[in-house]
């Protein structure tokens, strides 16, 4: 059996919603065994972005002001994306995504801001949560592949959506 066939999610945590008018923006925390330079890179780095992320890009994401195509997995078009901040390994930030990395321990606190639209955001958290546990097994040197889209359906992901909905006090989307 496959790492990957192996693979459970743990029950959904370190998330919260914040609402700003018609925003909406998950934040989603985890604690990384990993330096802050070596999450940096798997953040920024295209081919290590193919291996866990739930999109792909055409280009590094660590020069502020560059444009990178960024396409979703599940949809067929690139969205032109501009770098606005880049300050590695610490804070990188891209179209409605923010990530932050302080050093803990001898790991990394990774959080992630992205803003939402409200019937989404615990199919997002989901997604993240999948993605992330996804990239801790990456650095950690036993990778089992990515799970994203309509894959992640078999790892748990509509249980973490209900999970995610309770926790945030929303009605999750119909599927």
């Amino acid at each position: 059996m496959s790492e990957q066939a192996q693979y459970t999610p743990g029950s959904a945590s370190g998330a919260q919603v914040r609402k700003e008018g018609d925003k909406w923006t998950l934040i989603l925390v985890r604690e990384l065994r990993h330096s802050p330079e070596k999450v940096w890179q798997a953040l920024t780095d295209p081919a290590h972005l193919r291996e866990w992320a739930p999109f792909v890009v055409d280009g590094s994401l660590d020069q502020v002001g560059s444009n990178v195509n960024l396409t979703w997995v599940g949809t067929p078009k690139p969205i032109e994306t501009k770098i606005t901040r880049a300050d590695a390994p610490n804070l990188l930030e891209y179209g409605d995504i923010r990530w932050e990395l302080e050093p803990s321990g001898s790991g990394t606190r990774l959080t992630l801001w992205h803003s939402i639209d409200r019937r989404f955001i615990s199919w997002g958290a989901a997604g993240w949560h999948i993605s992330l546990d996804v990239l801790d097994r990456l650095l950690s040197g036993n990778p089992i592949g990515r799970i994203v889209g309509a894959d992640a359906m078999k790892f748990g992901w509509q249980r973490l959506v209900a999970e995610y909905a309770k926790q945030f006090g929303i009605e999750p989307a119909k599927w």
